[in-house]
This record gives C-alpha cells, sequence and structure tokens, in this order.
C-alpha cells in the first residue's frame, strides 16, 4: 500500500507542477503583446545554448520568460534604448534541430552584450516595427550603433 500512496504522490506533485507552469503562462499572456521567443543563453558549442520562451512588449521593455521555469519574473528584459538590429541569419545545420522551421535568427547589440534571438518570420516584422518606433530623440547614433542588414 505504500508504494501506491507513493505514486500517488508522486502523480500529485507533478500535476501540480504541470498546473502551476500552464497557469504562470496564462498570467504572462493575459495582456497581449505575446510572442513565442528563443534567446541563447550560451555560445560555448556552435549551434547549442538555445532557450525557448515567451516574450511580452511592455512599453519601453522586451520581457522574455522562459517557459519551463516556475520563476514569475522576467528571466532577460531588452530595452529599446540601446537596442539595435545587427544581422539576420537562417539558422544553421544544429539550429534547425531545435528551432522551428520557419524561425529566423536575429543578432541585436545592446549597450551591455549582444544577444541572439529566435523568433518566427511573422513576429519579426512586429519586433522590427516596435523597435523602429521609439519616441523621438530616442533613436540617436549613440544609441543604436549598429543598423539592419538583410541576410
Amino acid at each position: 500500500m505504500r508504494i501506491v500512496e507513493a505514486i500517488g504522490i508522486g502523480v500529485l506533485i507533478l500535476l501540480a507542477a504541470l498546473a502551476l507552469l500552464f497557469l504562470r503562462r496564462m498570467v504572462i499572456t493575459r495582456r497581449g503583446g505575446t510572442i513565442e521567443l528563443g534567446v541563447r543563453l550560451s555560445t560555448m558549442v556552435p549551434g547549442r545554448g538555445w532557450s525557448a520562451g515567451l516574450a511580452r512588449f511592455a512599453g519601453d521593455d522586451l520581457r522574455w520568460y522562459r517557459i519551463f521555469s516556475f520563476w514569475p519574473g522576467p528571466r532577460r528584459v531588452l530595452s529599446r534604448r540601446g537596442l539595435a538590429v545587427d544581422r539576420r541569419r537562417a539558422p544553421d545545420a544544429a539550429e534547425r534541430l531545435v528551432l522551428p522551421p520557419d524561425w529566423v535568427i536575429v543578432r541585436c547589440v545592446t549597450r551591455q552584450s549582444p544577444v541572439e534571438i529566435a523568433m518566427a518570420e511573422r513576429a519579426l516584422t512586429g519586433f522590427l516595427s516596435w523597435i523602429e518606433a521609439a519616441p523621438p530623440g530616442e533613436s540617436t547614433p549613440d544609441t543604436r550603433p549598429y543598423r539592419y542588414r538583410a541576410g
């Protein structure tokens, strides 16, 4: 009987964890302005280091939340101020195994460090519009050192 109880408790804990992840996703997406976005957290091994997540546009910030995390806050915040798109590329062979087929990779430069993000082609249009929609005076050469280059 103890084995059955242990299995039951294990299943209950697993269901509670899944429910918590689902509830967290609902809270993140409830206000809209959310896209699926992958962020490359590590560049140690070529083609590796991608983590799936959701990103939400919140004013001048793009807040990125990992999909499989219980932490309620964003893992990374990209501010529109000082963010510039350096280049865009298709996923290489190793990246095609972890990213959906219609996604593109965009290398962005921030004041802190460069970051690679991956998103659907449809979402890229909205992302580029959001970057370019900075208030007047915010998009200066000092804060935008790079220009977008296709390819």
